[in-house]
């Protein structure tokens, strides 16, 4: 499969999946939690409270591991995993483009102080069950 082939899988999964999990490191030790995403181009964002134990893991070590993507339909559901680093994106461009209604729940609204966004820049991107040949590695 070309790498413009691997890509473009790749971003049919990203814009058809939402909810993933994220893992970071505690103690020397992964610790994984479900959360949303959102992506521009091969680039994921999370938004979350600058108050929770993943922003304070990630102050120590922001090497991350996202998978994304599986339906829960069988052994063939494609998928990809993400592995990357995280820096934290507390602009109002950002904090306004990902802003919903569901937010309310958590946050005051888009320029709530503990409001931020987790920027997760792949270093590797792998897509997985998706044919004989997986996993295929996206070259970045």
């Amino acid at each position: 499969m070309s790498q413009t082939e691997i890509k473009n899988k790749v971003l049919n999964i990203f814009d058809s999946h939402y909810v993933g999990t994220l893992s970071t490191i505690k103690d020397n030790k992964p610790h994984s939690r479900f959360m949303t995403f959102f992506h521009d181009e091969l680039t994921l964002m999370t938004p979350t409270s600058r108050k929770t134990h993943k922003v304070e893991d990630i102050e120590q070590n922001h090497n991350v591991h996202v998978l994304l993507g599986y339906d829960g339909e069988g052994w063939h559901d494609r998928y990809v995993e993400v592995q990357g680093h995280v820096t934290i994106d507390d602009s109002k461009e950002t904090k306004e483009k990902l802003w919903g209604d569901q937010m309310k729940r958590w946050f005051d609204s888009p320029d709530d102080p503990n409001f931020i966004v987790l920027r997760i820049t792949p270093d590797t991107i792998r897509l997985m069950n998706e044919g004989e040949n997986t996993p295929e590695t996206l070259e970045l």
